[in-house]
């Protein structure tokens, strides 16, 4: 049989099948093209096939030593501003522009996520939407705003309900008006020669920094709070009666915190489980903007 045409990642060899081009067609978990060729592009590089299993077990080796270094430091030992210094020096320099993107719109997604579920609440509650829009942007504390944010919202939006006597649940009318494709675009970040890793190798190769440069405290804060997809899923679902959609969480049970060695790996799932969380929403904001027939 003779190879078929399709838009990326090459042909249809019947012989010879690639499983991006298979994981690019198949339409069972909802990513916008343009996200899911991002992210196929970054995860099928030579950074992540040859790279990453060897920075993968060095860093967790990292992990463990730097735990225990940090056993005889002050408990607030905390350099946030010199980390997010050499984070924004590094995504500059040596990260992917598909990588860049993708982290970037991940600030923008979780702020909208978390706007859904506060306007549609049975109580009133507050956000801090992170909106970077450079890599310059997320000097300011960015990544250490985004885990306090979330369990920031996950006790406010908690403590309003207990005090109201109210359980989260399905709205008169689901409000969208937030959910909207970030303004970030992926051709504006840097794409020297030097820009060759990709999403996976840099969190992994950042994430014995982030351990280093925090406390205890905030270093596991930021990993515990992976465990919280799930719970940002159900609030999601309650809305939106479609507990089906829980499929897409992937990061365990959020009463059950997980090693700090596998925070890189459960990143890269996160990340992944707020791209498909938006892109439900964005399609159900689509559909009942149709007029009913």
């Amino acid at each position: 049989m003779q190879p078929t045409p399709d838009h990326a990642f090459g042909t249809h060899n019947p012989e010879d099948p690639s499983p991006w081009l298979a994981l690019y067609l198949d339409r069972s978990t909802p990513l916008p093209d343009e996200v899911k060729t991002a992210w196929l592009n970054d995860s099928s590089s030579r950074s992540r096939q040859y790279l990453l299993p060897f920075l993968r077990p060095i860093c967790r080796v990292l992990i463990i030593l730097i735990q225990v270094i940090k056993t005889v430091l002050p408990k607030r030992w905390s350099h946030s501003g010199l980390l997010h210094r050499i984070l924004v020096w590094g995504l500059k320099r040596f990260v992917r522009p598909e990588a860049n993107w993708l982290i970037m719109r991940h600030f923008h997604l979780g702020s909208q996520i978390l706007a859904f579920i506060a306007a549609n609440s049975p109580v009133p509650i507050s956000t801090n939407p992170l909106t970077p829009h450079t890599l310059d942007d997320l000097r300011d504390h960015v990544f250490v705003k985004h885990d306090l944010n979330l369990f920031n919202f996950v006790i406010r939006l908690n403590q309003a309900l207990r005090n109201a006597d109210k359980l989260m649940g399905p709205p008169a009318q689901v409000d969208f008006s937030m959910i909207h494709e970030p303004d970030v675009s992926l051709q504006s970040f840097p794409n020297k020669r030097s820009n060759v890793l990709d999403l996976q190798s840099a969190i992994e190769l950042f994430t014995p920094v982030y351990q280093l440069l925090l406390t205890d405290n905030d270093f596991w804060r930021a990993a515990n709070s992976l465990q919280l997809d799930e719970t940002i899923g159900i609030y999601t679902a309650q809305i939106l009666q479609a507990p089906q959609h829980l499929i897409l969480v992937n990061n365990s049970h959020p009463l059950i915190p997980l090693s700090t060695l596998r925070a890189g790996h459960r990143l890269v799932l996160h990340g992944l489980s707020s791209e498909m969380l938006h892109a439900l929403l964005t399609q159900m904001k689509n559909d009942a903007a149709q007029p009913i027939a």
